[in-house]
């Protein structure tokens, strides 16, 4: 099964607007944390998400996460 590249070891902290986001889950996005149609190259998908409101989120760059696309801390153990 084809892993995900760890785009990078700490979350990417950042305010999001409410609404419809998507999710980087094969790391080859120029950005990491969102998606770029990178994965067209891959067996990802990116996953969408949505906000009700504007707010701060910690969103997973290392790809570990079981929470995704929230950072849980897996970066802590690579």
């Amino acid at each position: 099964m084809e892993q995900p590249n760890i785009a990078a070891n700490h979350p990417n902290v950042c305010e999001l607007e409410a609404g419809a986001h998507y999710w980087c889950a094969c790391g080859h996005s120029k950005n990491g944390s969102f998606c770029d149609g990178s994965h067209k190259t891959t067996s990802f998908t990116p996953l969408k998400f949505e906000l009700e409101e504007t707010k701060t989120v910690a969103i997973c760059q290392c790809k570990q996460t079981k929470n995704p696309p929230y950072c849980d801390g897996s970066h802590k153990t690579l």
